[in-house]
């Protein structure tokens, strides 16, 4: 499945906080600096929807703050049930 992102880097904690527009807003401590905030992006969409980081793979949005990210391996239900859980 295929997630719009809009990310802050540089937050107090890394954590979804809700959604920029049509994009899921997610908070970074990492800064964005060669590729820190991308790689722990990656990492935290993996942890948070379990599965592994080689499932995980940045579409577009290197050097920019909008995204798109590909996570395989979980159903579109999947990662919506989770979304709904995290976001109360």
């Amino acid at each position: 499945m295929e997630l719009r992102i809009y990310c802050q880097p540089r937050a107090s904690k890394t954590e979804i906080v809700g959604f920029h527009g049509d994009a899921l807003k997610v908070r970074l401590m990492a800064p964005p600096v060669e590729g820190e905030a991308n790689h722990e992006l990656c990492q935290f969409l993996a942890r948070c929807f379990d599965v592994s980081r080689q499932n995980v793979q940045l579409l577009s949005g290197k050097s920019t703050r909008q995204k798109r990210v590909l996570i395989e391996g979980k159903t579109a239900q999947a990662i919506h049930d989770r979304l709904s859980q995290i976001l109360g």
